[in-house]
Formats: C-alpha cells, sequence, structure tokens
C-alpha cells in the first residue's frame, strides 16, 4: 500500500470535527458550558452588591469588607492551577464537576454565614471552584471545528456578560426585599443546573485520544455524526503526538499545530505522571516562550480590566473628586449601583461582537494586540479635563476594547498548548493574571485618590502599549489552524 492510501485510511479528531461540522451537539454543549460560565459570572458580580451590604450589616471596616472580594481571587489563584492539573490528569468532566460542586455548595452555605470569618473562609472556597471554570471553556473548544473555531469562542464568552447582566437584575429584585443572603443563595442556582446535567455530558475526545483511549473517543466522534446528521470520515481514528521537532516543519511550536509523530501517548503520559508531565511541558523548548509571554498578556488584562471600572467609578461619580473614589465604591446607593453594573457591562456587548468580525480573518496575534492598542488609545484623553459625554463614550470604547481583547485571549490560549497539557497551561496563566486583579486596585486607587489621574491613565496605557507589542512577539499564529 502507497504512504497515500495508507494516510487515506486513517484521520484524526480534528479531520472528523471539520468534516461534522458545528451542529445540534455543538449547540448542547455550547448551552451546558455557557450555563457555567454564567455561575461564573453570578459569584464574581454578586461581590459588588453583597460587599456593601455586609458592612452595613455587620458593621465592618472597609479594609475587611474588601478583603471579601481578595478572599475570592485568593481562592481563584489557586483553583486556577488546581483545576488545570485534574482536568488534564482525570479528564475534563472531573474537572468541571469539581467546578460546580465546590462553586455550588459553598456558595449556597456562605448564605448561612453566622459571622465574618466564616463568611470569609466560605467564599475563600467558593474561589476555589470558580478558578476552575476555565476547563468549561478548554471542555468546548475542544469540539468545535478549526475554521470557525474563534467565532464560536467569542460567542462562548457572551454568556459571562449575560450573567453580569442577570446577576445585576438579581440583586435590584432581591437585595431590597429579601437581603444579601437571598442573594447569595440564588446565585448559587446555575451551579446545580450544572449537576443536574452532569451525567449527559460526553468527555472531550481529545482528551481520550491524548490517553491512548481512541476507541472511547471513536464513540463520542459517532454519537455527533448522529445528531449532526453527518458521516465520519473512512478509516480508524488515530492520535499522533509530536514528540520531536522536525525541522522541516518550521518552528517547533508550529509543529505542534499540526503532528506527524506515530509514538503512543499512552506509554508517555502514565496516570500517576500525567500532571508532572503537563506542568514540565510548559517549559519545554517548544512552549516555554508562549508561556511567558502569555503569562504578561494576561497579567496586562487583568489589571486593565479591572482599572477601566475603577476608573469609570472616579470619572462618573456626582461630585469628580478624586478622594471620594473608595467612598463611591463601597456606598450601596440605592438603584444607582445596579444601574451602573448594567450599563457598564452592555459596553462588553460591542467589544465580543468586534471580537467575533476579527478573529478568524486577521488572526488571534492581530485581532488583540490590535484591541488592546486602541484601549490605550480610547484612555488617553482622559488623562485631562472633559466634558461628561465624551468621558463617557471615551470609557464605554475603552470597556468594549478589553473584553474584546479578553474574548481573543481565552481563543487562543487553549490553541497554544497540546492536549495533554492544555488546562494546565490554561490554568496558570488565568491564575497569574488573577495577581494584575488584585494589583489593579491598589494601584489605580491609590493614585486616584492621591488626585494623581493622570498617573494612573499613564500606568493604564504604558501596560496597554507593552501588551499589544508583546503581542506581535508570539512564535505563531493559530487562526485556522488544527489543534492537537
Amino acid at each position: 500500500m502507497t504512504a497515500e492510501g495508507e494516510a487515506s485510511m486513517h484521520y484524526t479528531t480534528d479531520d472528523a470535527l471539520s468534516l461534522l461540522g458545528f451542529g445540534r451537539f455543538q449547540t448542547l454543549v455550547l448551552a451546558y458550558s455557557g450555563l457555567g460560565w454564567v455561575a461564573e459570572a453570578f459569584e464574581i458580580m454578586l461581590l459588588s452588591f453583597v460587599g456593601p451590604a455586609v458592612e452595613a450589616d455587620w458593621g465592618i471596616s472597609g479594609a475587611e469588607q474588601g478583603l471579601i472580594s481578595s478572599a475570592v481571587f485568593a481562592g481563584m489563584l489557586i483553583g486556577s492551577i488546581a483545576g488545570g492539573l485534574i482536568a488534564d490528569r482525570y479528564g475534563r468532566r472531573t474537572g468541571f464537576l469539581f467546578t460546580a460542586v465546590v462553586t455550588g455548595i459553598f456558595g449556597l452555605l456562605s448564605a448561612f454565614s453566622p459571622n465574618y470569618t466564616s463568611l470569609l473562609t466560605l467564599r475563600f472556597v467558593v474561589g476555589l471552584g470558580l478558578g476552575a471554570g476555565h476547563v468549561l471553556s478548554t471542555w468546548f473548544i475542544e469540539f468545535v471545528p478549526a475554521a470557525k473555531r474563534g467565532t464560536w469562542m467569542v460567542v462562548f464568552h457572551v454568556c459571562w456578560t449575560v450573567g453580569t447582566i442577570l446577576e445585576a437584575l438579581l440583586a435590584w429584585a432581591v437585595m431590597p426585599v429579601l437581603g444579601w443572603r437571598w442573594l447569595l443563595a440564588l446565585s448559587s442556582a446555575p451551579c446545580f443546573g450544572l449537576l443536574i446535567f452532569f451525567p449527559l455530558t460526553p468527555e472531550s475526545p481529545r482528551y481520550l485520544c491524548s490517553r491512548g483511549r481512541t476507541m472511547d473517543a471513536t464513540v463520542i466522534l459517532e454519537r455527533i455524526a448522529r445528531m449532526n446528521k453527518g458521516t465520519l470520515p473512512p478509516g480508524v481514528l488515530t492520535y499522533r503526538p509530536e514528540n520531536h521537532v522536525d525541522n522541516n516543519l518550521g518552528t517547533p511550536e508550529t509543529a505542534l499545530l499540526i503532528v506527524e509523530d506515530n509514538a503512543g501517548i499512552e506509554e508517555d503520559i502514565s496516570s500517576k505522571s500525567s500532571g508532572i508531565v503537563a506542568f514540565q511541558a510548559l517549559w519545554s523548548y517548544d512552549l516555554i516562550r508562549s508561556t511567558f509571554l502569555l503569562w504578561f498578556i494576561y497579567l496586562a488584562n487583568y489589571f486593565t480590566y479591572y482599572g477601566v471600572i475603577l476608573l469609570t467609578s472616579e470619572l462618573s461619580n456626582g461630585r469628580r473628586t478624586c478622594a471620594s473614589v473608595r467612598t463611591h465604591l463601597m456606598q450601596p446607593n440605592s438603584g444607582n449601583l445596579y444601574r451602573d453594573v448594567l450599563v457598564t457591562s452592555l459596553a462588553e456587548f460591542p467589544g465580543l461582537l468586534l471580537a467575533a468580525l476579527l478573529v478568524d480573518r486577521i488572526g488571534r496575534k492581530r485581532s488583540m494586540g490590535g484591541m488592546l492598542l486602541m484601549c490605550g488609545a480610547f484612555l488617553a484623553p482622559l488623562s485631562v479635563q472633559l466634558g461628561e459625554g465624551l468621558v463617557t463614550t471615551l470609557l464605554f470604547c475603552a470597556r468594549t476594547c478589553i473584553m474584546g481583547s479578553f474574548a481573543v485571549l481565552y481563543v487562543y490560549t487553549p490553541e497554544l498548548y497540546p492536549a495533554s497539557s492544555r488546562n494546565t497551561g490554561v490554568g496558570i496563566t488565568s491564575s497569574l493574571g488573577r495577581i494584575g486583579s488584585i494589583v489593579s486596585p491598589l494601584v489605580i486607587v491609590g493614585l486616584l485618590e492621591s488626585c494623581r489621574r493622570k498617573e494612573a491613565v499613564f500606568v493604564l496605557d504604558l501596560v496597554l502599549f507593552l501588551a499589544g507589542v508583546t503581542c506581535a512577539l508570539f512564535p505563531r499564529e493559530t487562526k485556522g489552524c488544527q489543534i492537537q
């Protein structure tokens, strides 16, 4: 048999998904993973409403109120790494089961907290579950055909924005009547929805192949074919990981996308050592450059995202005085707080639309870098006094761009890592990004409270400029490429 004839007797997961297309099966996967993203948005956004209410109810200080949010972010930092390791060793389903169980149960229990210490502890554990939420996005992307992978991942991120809007509406309806405990309890409901439908969820065929379980992966692909009313390619499913770099393939990182080695992954990664191997892979010659660049991009995106929110609170407060930042952020000012969250959340929809239009046309690197630089351009004029309408427009556009950059980043990151270490890579990079969300309030609020608005805008612009330039340094573009 010729080499061409032998190749025709085999197909990869990407070959099967590209032939079957995006159909009913992927729509159901999107609905389930999207519910998980809504659940995460609920738990994050409720901090805006619960913190001030707890401060007023229990008489805690402003610093103690802020520590509630910090505890959640600290838990997410640890949970991101733990969730990635769990998903790469035990499977994607186990990873998001961990998210749903920990977040749902401890989120509900926090509604019954008898004192501040117990609330702080329970919210930290909730953060552990939330940190592993990235497993859902990786699970979804591993079912999507390469041609439209970027666009559908952006659609997936619409669920986050929908979640923030729904949480604001829920808080608006519940808080004035029932209080913050009921908001905590009701906000855990989406997690229990994930648990109800969990038995129906399939394991990722890419993960199964990376574990040498090609027969199980074939069963999943046959299920996709039936639901999408299509047929699998002729031949036998194969998985061919790239263990050594072939210089004829170009850069070593390009070789990770289109793999040609026939060695079995089952021999390379045992169940006992897969977590260690997945972690070590991030420091390999093939991936170390992308890993370090992603760390900075995540830090920059998280730092800027929360920086723009803080800047919005300062420039939108009624008195426009720099000393009122923290007071404005902490005041549960009736309907104004809910209205502000709704308006700023709506600014994210144009960003997601922009990302969807660009990511599969001009590529990940250009889309992300361009939107980061545009965000900096919109923020720059805010260093001087401007009219209220112009300030609102500039802040809206800046929020649009940083959200678009975030959406592309969440598309690009899992594409850079092979299946055996994908969730570990995504988990560690996103956990380091949480450091940016912790540092941003300290830097930006500190400068704004010292009446140094120009310096605050300059810091944001500097971070955005460096991040935009960094995007050009990534060794490869993944638009339209197969992922291992």
